[in-house]
């Protein structure tokens, strides 16, 4: 099994917004993430989650 993990910088440039914004995502709990020390750490998995969240909403 292969886990990739992302930094809050790479995965604001992937999904195209700023840096706060993955930071605000993280604090609500729309965007989970795990923390390595003190490294915080997002997985592809938990940004397939979050996108699977928002397309539920648009289909509602």
């Amino acid at each position: 099994m292969h886990i990739q993990a992302y930094t809050v910088e790479q995965v604001a440039e992937m999904l195209s917004v700023g840096r706060d914004k993955v930071y605000c995502l993280l604090r609500t709990g729309q965007l989970k993430s795990i923390k390595i020390g003190k490294l915080r750490r997002i997985t592809d998995q938990h940004l397939a989650d979050f996108v699977s969240s928002l397309e539920s909403i648009d289909e509602a």
